[in-house]
């Protein structure tokens, strides 16, 4: 259990603007030794601000943080680190040329000029790290050649061979398989017998119950409550984070299948390990595709979009088959696809809002070659609009929204080539409960005016709750087609290998 004394960090009254925004407004928070404290908001309300406060990156207006009882003036990040604060972000911050074990001397090992790097001691202790925390990852490995997953883990090793009094993980299970989630778990309660304090930010509420002793919701830069995890429900930490009662997360279907706007014959690709996919998508409907990780749901998009071409079977678009051999030709034939990681291909983040949202349009905003900067304005103000972008206007850097904004700002962009089949990848992802509420009405919108919608989801109650069919994938082929009415556990099963009523395979 947590120390019940004096708390580790104690943060009083933080407040924070930029540019005239107010970030924070006199946020409180504290955190005990040997305590695990779920911090928690809708993306927008104020959380990443309070971690970079927290670990030096931004100072604060006015409010006082202490560590142990002793105030902290002008917080840096290599004075925090000093003090024993570590955070694990959710894009992990390492050299990707370097090896596993050269990043981690990097982080660990102290500055000494003119003095030879200890091989073998580099080595020997980046594998004890990796261990410890059960991650079956070679020290000799380059970064580049880990997967994102496999990043965060390493992340997690340097935290403690920091020796770190405070760990803050921020979304560290964004991309993490189940199996990789496990071992996330027992680190962290490891961290909390060894009397580490963590701060812990998710929007998987099941996390929260799963792990925390404590739960803080932030809502437009203010702490609105703080509560023991056992006196508190989902329900009401959601009325919490968004302000009102978001009964209904899955928004009803509107629409009726119309024509068949895509049909796949024996499509595949060896190269992507899709193989012999028969499958057809209708106008109006949204088809989900559930599957394990490395079922071949995202290749199989990316087969659609033409940045993996079918090498065999047929791809029919309105009932006439065509080669998608590029995205070019995707878009040409009306396919848009909203990728799952949106920071590397969906929004440029130093990029303006309106340059965003046209980067697919070019030749029809910009004829022949004319600027036409007003058009673009004006088709990003629209979109703004239509989906609810929480913006300061089209001129805002797309790395300036939170991350529901951010995917809003990516589904614009395909929207605006005019598509008759749009492919969301994950798109909640990393989004919290009040902009999930928002992306999944929209889905809905774009169904019940015609549009043909593949989403792929890892969030199983997602697939069931906006999904007129339910397509399953399992080992790059699509092994049953269930109706919308499927219940998890038949999901499941047919992910799993077995043989479900009304599979296909």
């Amino acid at each position: 259990m947590p120390d019940t004394a004096a708390p580790l960090l104690a943060i009083r009254h933080i407040a924070k603007s930029f540019a005239g925004v107010r970030a924070l407004r006199g946020v409180d928070f504290d955190l005990h030794a040997g305590e695990v404290h779920a911090l928690l908001g809708e993306n927008g309300a104020g959380k990443s601000t309070l971690i970079k406060v927290v670990t030096g990156a931004h100072q604060p207006d006015s409010g006082t943080i202490e560590l142990a009882g002793q105030r902290l003036e002008n917080l840096s990040p290599a004075l925090a680190r000093g003090l024993g604060i570590a955070c694990i972000y959710q894009q992990p911050a390492l050299f990707p040329d370097l090896t596993v074990a050269e990043n981690i001397g990097l982080r660990l090992e102290p500055a000494r000029p003119l003095r030879g790097v200890d091989w073998p001691g580099r080595r020997s202790r980046a594998a004890e790290l990796l261990l410890r925390i059960g991650a079956n990852i070679s020290p000799d490995s380059e970064v580049r050649s880990l997967s994102m997953p496999e990043q965060q883990l390493v992340e997690i090793a340097c935290a403690l061979g920091s020796g770190a009094r405070i760990v803050i993980m921020d979304e560290p299970t964004a991309s993490l398989t189940q199996k990789e989630q496990h071992l996330l778990f027992a680190v962290v309660r490891e961290l909390r017998k060894a009397n580490v304090g963590v701060i812990y930010i998710s929007h998987r509420l099941e996390e929260i119950f799963s792990l925390a002793d404590r739960v803080t919701v932030l809502r437009d830069g203010q702490s609105v409550g703080t509560n023991p995890v056992d006196d508190i429900n989902e329900t009401a930490l959601i009325r919490m984070m968004v302000g009102r009662e978001v009964s209904q997360i899955y928004p009803p279907s509107e629409s009726a299948p119309g024509a068949v706007v895509l049909e796949l014959r024996n499509t595949g690709c060896a190269a992507s390990g899709v193989r012999g996919v028969n499958l057809q998508v209708r106008a109006g409907e949204v088809l989900g595709l559930a599957g394990l990780v490395g079922a071949g749901r995202t290749e199989l998009a990316r087969i659609l979009f033409g940045l993996t071409p079918a090498d065999s079977g047929e791809i029919l678009l309105h009932g006439q088959p065509h080669a998608i051999h590029s995205p070019a030709a995707a878009v040409a034939h009306g396919i848009a696809y909203v990728p799952e990681d949106r920071r590397r291909h969906g929004v440029i983040l130093e990029m303006p809002i309106a340059q965003n949202m046209t980067m697919a349009i070019h030749p029809r905003i910009f004829p022949g070659g004319w600027l036409r900067f007003g058009a673009e304005r004006q088709l990003a103000l629209d979109y703004i609009r239509d989906l609810g972008v929480k913006a300061y206007g089209p001129d805002a850097p797309g790395g300036s929204l939170s991350g529901g904004n951010q995917q809003k700002v990516s589904l614009a962009r395909w929207l605006a080539t005019k598509p008759q089949l749009l492919i969301l990848d994950e798109p909640t992802q990393g989004v919290d409960v009040g902009a999930k509420s928002e992306i999944h009405k929209i889905i809905r919108r774009l169904a019940k005016d015609g549009l043909a919608v593949i989403m792929i989801s890892s969030d199983l109650p997602e697939v069931l709750g906006m999904s007129d069919r339910i397509g399953v994938m399992r080992g790059g082929e699509l092994v049953s087609i269930l109706p919308g009415s499927a219940d998890a556990h038949t999901v499941m099963a047919a992910a799993l290998g077995q043989k479900v009523k009304g599979g296909i395979g």
